[in-house]
């Protein structure tokens, strides 16, 4: 009677050990020929792309749809303006280069922050500026604070809508 148990016991386990072997090498690994670029990584059969990178192989740098000049408005705390802003490709492959922010030949390096948007700070000519900017088909939006201790008001907060 043992022997009858051992011998059942054995070919369950057995039929256990090939139903799993089986099973696992059925299984496919959806990224096996998925090569995501640019630091992307594949889960599910999908890239996710590293900052900066888009596309279904992360192949796309996100920054090269803002280039272009932009042109629209400005309305800030104190005064309004209607100007062109240029952005162009830096040699750097995750930032832009903006110029004339504020309509005053202000020149600033942005870094990207998503696939539709950067950020960006810097210093010139005793200013000092700090902001964002996001893209929304051909229209972007740029919201910045610009502080200068000598002139009055000394701050001033804007947002520069243009666009291609």
């Amino acid at each position: 009677m043992k022997s009858v148990k051992h011998i059942a016991l054995s070919a369950l386990l057995t039929v256990g050990a090939f139903g799993t072997v089986l099973y696992t090498s059925c299984t496919k690994d959806e990224c096996k020929d998925v090569v995501c670029q640019n630091g992307g990584t594949c889960n599910g059969g999908t890239c996710t792309c590293t900052t900066g990178y888009e596309g279904t192989n992360c192949e796309t740098k996100s920054r090269d749809k803002f280039v272009g000049v932009y042109t629209g408005s400005e309305i800030c705390t104190v005064g309004t303006d209607n100007y062109s802003i240029t952005m162009s490709a830096n040699s750097d492959a995750l930032k832009l280069t903006m110029t004339n922010l504020y309509n005053d030949a202000i020149t600033a390096t942005c870094s990207m922050a998503a696939t539709d948007s950067f950020s960006f700070s810097g210093t010139q000519g005793g200013a000092t500026f700090t902001g964002t900017g996001r893209l929304v088909t051909n229209t972007l939006t740029v919201r910045y604070t610009i502080t200068n201790p000598s002139v009055t008001p000394s701050v001033n907060s804007c947002v520069f809508t243009g666009t291609k």
